[in-house]
């Protein structure tokens, strides 16, 4: 088994708690409502929403991805900071044994938000994650990043 490691950054000019609340507090109620073209429910299968908690992500019949299970390792509202790993689900292939994500929410000078991800690939095998399979799973995460942002910017009073 390898580890192939990515990191990347997003900027926005909404504030780190604010982003935080939406895209990991209230993370399971929004993103149904915001992509319900993709996300059919997120439901927890196992624990109480925190960390130790394994979730459950549906996605709408007919699509590409039936289901994906994230664990989560840690929510801290304080330093607002994120972990988690894709555990199960139809992206894994038979190349991957898991994903893992590190996603930390710093203040940038504007006022704003700098969101820096690590994401580490856990292989089976030898194989090895090329950028354009990362660049895959990176593009559906930065969708999902603006959907968000969107609604926060069309909404400044959520989570002021």
């Amino acid at each position: 088994m390898g580890v192939n490691t990515f990191t990347h950054e997003s900027t926005t000019t909404i504030s780190p708690t604010r982003l935080f609340k939406g895209l990991v507090l209230d993370f399971d109620s929004l993103v149904p409502k915001l992509l319900s073209h993709d996300v059919k429910s997120i439901e927890i299968v196992e624990g109480d929403g925190g960390a130790g908690s394994i979730k459950q992500m549906n996605f709408v019949e007919g699509g590409p991805i039936k289901y994906l299970k994230h664990k989560i390792h840690v929510i801290d509202d304080k330093n607002l900071v994120t972990k988690y790993s894709l555990i199960e689900g139809d992206v894994l292939g038979d190349k991957l044994e898991s994903i893992a994500y590190d996603v930390k929410f710093e203040g940038a000078g504007d006022g704003g938000c700098v969101c820096k991800t690590t994401t580490e690939y856990h292989t089976k095998g030898d194989h090895v994650v090329s950028e354009e399979e990362h660049n895959v799973g990176k593009g559906k995460a930065i969708d999902l990043f603006k959907a968000i942002e969107a609604y926060l910017l069309a909404n400044p009073s959520v989570y002021a």
